[in-house]
């Protein structure tokens, strides 16, 4: 079927070979509520929204960690309106996932985990929100490629889809199987050809969860030190990797990068994109290896030396069940 990237469709039961109905029922609306003094709250906020997918029957929860990210209370709904009180499992870092588990019993299916790594560009996916067909986008996967965020994030392949849903956070991608094969994180601009642009979702892939499920269901996170952390914003901009911002009192702040800086290298080696940037901060060792960085501030070069720390330290933790 040909999907036009700028104009959205519900999927419809012709489309897949699964129950549509029960499968979108396994997506959950999600709300949580994080502390007026937590890191980021001024950042992502104090009241959250977005949606969740149940991937078992005992009320365990898969979404986006942004989500529930310092939440100290997290509630979930059905499409029969039925909320149910929830508490945070695990966030990891590097892959962005989120996990809740419902304190309450769950009259949904868990959505079984199929395969992001046999999505191929142009292969039919259902972009579903909480609330059924009507909150669903019948997409197709117009690109897999790397991805890297300002906010220290790197994924070696992501999943780009279009037509965009509205409201991505957390939604699930199910596969014509009806499999879930991600879950929705972003809303980019993408160029096909010499297309105009156009809104795409960009998706985390859900194989990316399975070798690290059991280590989040035990630990609550990755059972091995953390990445270092700079609490450095950084943007590409016109060919340089540009300070957009630090975190109050984090360790760039401390070591006195300035918004504006430009970063020209890492260790002596030069960067040129932000892939790369992470990549040679990470690859110095782990949380609370000391990062030199060389940037460039009002027509000269300066020396930086950043003490990194493990980001999750500085994240508030959620309440104990």
């Amino acid at each position: 079927m040909e999907l036009k990237p700028d104009t959205p469709r519900p999927p419809t039961q012709d489309d897949v070979a699964f129950d549509l109905e029960s499968a979108l029922g396994s997506v959950l609306a999600l709300r949580s509520h994080i502390p007026e003094d937590a890191m980021t709250a001024s950042i992502l906020g104090t009241e959250r929204a977005g949606h969740g997918v149940a991937i078992n029957d005992s009320g365990l929860v898969l979404t986006i960690g942004y989500l529930i990210t310092e939440a100290e209370s997290v509630w979930l709904v059905d499409n029969a309106s039925n909320t149910v009180p929830a508490y945070v499992v695990a966030y990891d870092q590097e892959t962005g996932f989120g996990l809740v588990q419902a304190l309450q019993r769950l009259s949904v299916p868990g959505l079984p985990l199929g395969s992001s790594d046999s999505l191929a560009r142009g292969d039919y996916v259902v972009f579903a929100g909480h609330g059924g067909v009507s909150q669903a986008v019948a997409a197709e996967v117009v690109l897999k490629r790397e991805f890297a965020g300002y906010w220290e994030y790197l994924l070696e392949e992501a999943i780009f889809t279009a037509p965009a849903h509205p409201n991505w956070g957390g939604a699930a991608i199910i596969g014509r199987d009806g499999t879930l094969r991600g879950i929705g994180s972003l809303l980019v601009q993408h160029m096909r050809g010499d297309e105009e642009a156009f809104n795409a979702n960009m998706v985390v892939p859900i194989d990316l969860l399975k070798p690290i499920l059991e280590e989040l269901l035990t630990y609550g996170r990755r059972n091995k030190p953390g990445r270092p952390w700079l609490g450095m914003m950084t943007t590409e901009y016109e060919g340089h990797l540009v300070v957009a911002g630090v975190t109050n009192g984090g360790p760039a702040d401390k070591a006195g990068v300035e918004t504006g800086d430009v970063v020209i290298e890492v260790n002596g080696e030069s960067v040129s994109g932000l892939a790369t940037m992470f990549r040679r901060i990470w690859r110095l060792g782990d949380a609370g290896v000391s990062v030199p960085l060389t940037v460039y501030r009002s027509d000269s070069t300066r020396e930086i030396v950043i003490e990194s720390v493990n980001r999750d330290q500085r994240l508030k933790r959620p309440a104990l069940h």
